[in-house]
């Protein structure tokens, strides 16, 4: 049985002139089109059914990586994902835990 992760990337990406925003604009891009929701502005989540579509996602995150900046990724069980705490701000609908009823097939 798979294990449901969370991926999430925290990066900073210098944007002081056109390219450096454009490149940046494009790192964002791809992780919303990857699958990622935004947590907070430099920050984005994923969800994944287990490590090999983490491997999977790892693979592409990195063939899309800005040529300069930090970029971060953090990989964590949905059971430890689901233990933050947010202590100022809003709730949002992005950050409750992925529900996955399991169905058997004989």
């Amino acid at each position: 049985m798979n294990k449901f992760m969370r991926m999430l990337v925290f990066f900073d990406i210098p944007v002081k002139t056109k390219r450096e925003r454009r490149i940046a604009t494009a790192f964002r891009n791809f992780l919303l089109k990857d699958g990622y929701h935004m947590v907070q502005y430099s920050v984005y989540a994923r969800v994944c059914n287990g490590m090999d579509a983490v491997q999977k996602h790892r693979s592409r995150l990195n063939t899309a990586l800005p040529e300069n900046g930090s970029v971060r990724l953090l990989v964590i069980t949905e059971k430890q994902y689901e233990t933050i705490e947010i202590l100022v701000g809003n709730y949002h609908e992005d950050d409750t835990p992925f529900v996955c009823e399991q169905i058997s097939i004989f």
